[in-house]
């Protein structure tokens, strides 16, 4: 640190550019290097496996009251608790257009073929336009799911179905 008079007739310590460079840089490396441990997929199921979907439908957007029912139901916000976990299928899955306030969903069959309950089950999907963009998250979620249990899920997308082309979905859980 270079001193700059002193406290006394009102100067103040500053640190040295050169030190602040130095702690800085440290401080980097430790970070990068812990974040790469956590991001370094050793467990098993670290990525999951998202299974594609088409979309095909031609359909009406939803009012303005039907959009406010279908923000009620639509869930964006995920559980990070949730983790791609052995003995989660996804037994089948497809878009279908309701014809009320639901209007796009994606719904299907998830089952627990493991040995132990699930505290939380959650499909989590993505929906794509027709250039291959992101254009919203969405899942559903279920508080418990037994061994050897069905869940039939149903997730509600706010995108108008002229915009949408693909979707893919992935199913995570939560030990109970």
């Amino acid at each position: 640190m270079k001193l700059i008079g002193s406290r006394a007739n009102g100067t103040r310590q500053v640190p040295d550019a050169t030190s602040r460079r130095r702690l800085l840089a440290g401080l980097g490396s430790v970070t990068g290097i812990a974040i790469a441990g956590c991001l370094s997929g050793d467990e098993p199921d670290a990525n999951p496996t998202f299974e594609s979907g088409s979309i095909d439908a031609d359909g009406e957007p939803r009012t303005a009251e039907e959009m406010s029912a279908a923000q009620g139901l639509a869930e964006e916000e995920i559980r990070v608790e949730a983790t791609p976990m052995e003995g989660l299928d996804l037994v089948d899955h497809e878009f279908v257009l309701e014809d009320d306030y639901r209007g796009s969903t994606i719904q299907g069959t998830v089952e627990n073929t493991g040995d132990d309950p699930l505290e939380i089950v959650e499909i989590r999907t993505r929906v794509y336009d027709d250039d291959g963009n992101q254009i919203g998250r969405y899942l559903d979620r279920t508080g418990s799911l037994g061994s050897d249990e069905t869940w039939s899920f149903q997730v509600v997308v706010l995108e108008p179905p002229a915009d949408l082309d693909a979707y893919d979905a992935a199913v995570y859980g939560m030990p109970a």
